[in-house]
């Protein structure tokens, strides 16, 4: 009987040093789990933060690119404006060269008779 009680006590150690592993390995997942909410927490507040930048950044795009069509805009009308301007000018250079042209011939044709009545 010695042998079998032999062997009943080496089970009762087993079966006592598989309750401390059990015990340990419910301690470490106790632990995990504490880690994984605590993760969870973090997760939670980063994706809050991205979700915020994401509709700030939403936000600032829509600014940019309403400030640029309006810039867009007024480009365009300043461009117009100036090519009315070019084109009066133009017209105005064109108007000057005519009378400049006119006022030269005149000139030539007034020298022109003077020398031929000189000389007869």
């Amino acid at each position: 009987m010695s042998s079998l009680e032999d062997r009943i006590s080496r089970l009762e150690e087993r079966v006592g040093r598989v309750e401390e592993a059990v015990n340990a390995l419910r301690e470490r997942v106790a632990r995990v789990e504490g880690i994984v909410e605590q993760m969870d927490k973090r997760l939670n507040h980063v994706e809050a933060e991205l979700r915020g930048l994401r509709e700030e950044f939403v936000a600032f795009r829509k600014e940019v690119f309403d400030g640029i069509s309006s810039l867009r805009g007024e480009v365009f009308s300043e461009i117009a404006s100036v090519r009315k301007e070019i084109l009066e000018l133009r017209r105005d250079l064109n108007t000057r060269f005519y009378w400049l042209i006119g006022i030269q011939i005149s000139m030539w044709v007034t020298i022109i008779l003077t020398i031929l009545f000189r000389v007869h």
